[in-house]
C-alpha cells in the first residue's frame, strides 16, 4: 500500500538485473509447489498473451503507472478474468523480514490489505502477490469478482508465474507486485531500485480464491487449473 513517487524508468538498469542472484528470502516463491504451473504441459506465456490480446475496457478511464505519469493503462475484462499490462513496482509491505523492512524500503508499511489465515500481515519476501488499485472512480475491483486471496497469473519475458491478490494501492495507480513475485519472474526485487518499467501482464481470475492465502503452492496449483480453462484447455 504505497504511493509511488518516481517512474521506474529513472532506474534504467533495473530491468537488466534479471540474471542476478537474489536474496535467499525470495526462493520460497518457487519452492512451495512452484511459482509456475507444474507438469510438462503447463500453460505458456504465448497462450495467455493471445487470450488477452484484445481489450474490452471495464475501467471508467486509464491508470497511471507512477504518480505524476501519463494515464495510459486500461483495466480490461472477459467473462473469466480482468487484466492489464503495466510496469512492476515492488511491494515489500507486510511481515518484517531481512529483505523487507523500513531499512531496505523507505516506503515500508508493516501491514497488507489482506491477511494470512491467522490474521497476520502477508510476507512479501516469500509470497508472490499482486497489488490492485484501491476502489475509486476508475474501477472497483470488488465489483469485478476480485478479492483478497484471489488467483492471478503474471506474464513477463516468456515466463508465467502464479500469485494471489494480496494488497491494495493508490486508487489511480496500477502495476505493482510483491518482492517474491518479482523474483519469481526474474525481475530485480529490490524495493528501492528494482522492478521493471514495462512488459508485465497481470491476469486476475474472477471469483477465485486460494486457501490458505499464504500458500504459494496452492496459488500455483489453482492458477494453472484456471489458466488452462482460460485458454481453452480445461
Amino acid at each position: 500500500m504505497r504511493t509511488r513517487l518516481h517512474a521506474l524508468s529513472a532506474v534504467s538498469g533495473a530491468a537488466l538485473l534479471a540474471a542476478t542472484a537474489f536474496p535467499a528470502a525470495a526462493s520460497p516463491a518457487t519452492a512451495d509447489g512452484g511459482g509456475e504451473g507444474s507438469g510438462q504441459d503447463s500453460v505458456s506465456a504465448a497462450e495467455l498473451l493471445a487470450r488477452v490480446k484484445t481489450c474490452t475496457r471495464i475501467s471508467a478511464g486509464k491508470y497511471r503507472t507512477d504518480q505524476g505519469g501519463p494515464a495510459k493503462v486500461p483495466v480490461c475484462g472477459t467473462e473469466e478474468a480482468v487484466f492489464w499490462e503495466a510496469d512492476m513496482d515492488i511491494d515489500c509491505d507486510g511481515r518484517v523480514t531481512k529483505a523487507c523492512n523500513s531499512t531496505t524500503d523507505p516506503s515500508f508499511q508493516p501491514q497488507t490489505a489482506f491477511q494470512t489465515s491467522t490474521g497476520k500481515p502477508l510476507d512479501a519476501a516469500r509470497l508472490p502477490y499482486v497489488v490492485v488499485p484501491g476502489p475509486g472512480p476508475l474501477w472497483n475491483y470488488r465489483t469485478s469478482g476480485i478479492s483478497g486471496g484471489g488467483v492471478a497469473a503474471l506474464v513477463h519475458d516468456g515466463k508465467v508465474r502464479y500469485a494471489v491478490v494480496g494488497d491494495t494501492g493508490p486508487a489511480g495507480i496500477i502495476g505493482e507486485a510483491s518482492y517474491a513475485a518479482a523474483a519469481a519472474l526474474g525481475i530485480d526485487p529490490d524495493p528501492r531500485t528494482g522492478g521493471t518499467a514495462s512488459g508485465v501482464t497481470y491476469i486476475l481470475f474472477r471469483n477465485s480464491s486460494v486457501s490458505p492465502i499464504e500458500s504459494a503452492g496452492a496459488a500455483a496449483t489453482e492458477g494453472e487449473a484456471l489458466a488452462r480453462k482460460f485458454v481453452g484447455r480445461g
